[in-house]
């Protein structure tokens, strides 16, 4: 895995890619969600619920010679004290803003896909984390019956704003 350090944002992002794989992970500031948010007139509670979130912009590419897919579901992330949990799938976003009344489907991402070779999705992935937290994520995927996951240690969540 490589890190990167952006000098004009002060953001940080992870790479990863093993022979089928690429997934990139870069911070998202709170300050980012509730500005971003804000321009699509979302409900405060909608902005906060994700804001408050450890959020990481994700970039996930089948660089392989075949399909590959993942579930969210199967990912779980794993706090400095060892304990292991789910990430908050989109479709769980989704029922929770739809039964506010907010039909806004953007940004997370999705919580499933199959890609062909050259294929790449992109959305946030969310965490019940604070600002600043350490952490690894648990990626899992397939190609074909085959199940892969990598562990992806140190990953930073974006500090809060001062």
């Amino acid at each position: 895995m490589t890190t990167a350090h952006d000098p004009d944002t002060g953001l940080r992002s992870w790479s990863y890619s093993d022979s089928d794989l690429a997934i990139e992970l870069v911070q998202v500031p709170p300050d980012f969600i509730r500005a971003s948010y804000a321009r699509r007139n979302l409900p405060g509670s909608v902005i906060e619920a994700v804001a408050t979130r450890c959020v990481f912009g994700t970039i996930v590419r089948n660089v392989g010679a075949q399909a590959l897919s993942y579930r969210v579901a199967d990912w779980r992330y794993r706090r400095a004290d060892g304990s292991e949990h789910s990430i908050k799938t989109k479709t769980e976003w989704l029922d929770e803003w739809h039964g506010m009344g907010v039909r806004f489907s953007w940004s997370i991402l999705a919580d499933d896909a199959t890609f062909e070779v050259g294929d790449w999705i992109q959305g946030f992935t969310t965490m019940a984390e604070p600002h600043g937290s350490t952490l690894a994520l648990k990626i899992v995927w397939y190609v074909g019956e085959q199940r892969h996951e990598q562990l992806l240690a140190g990953l930073e969540c974006a500090a809060a704003p001062e």
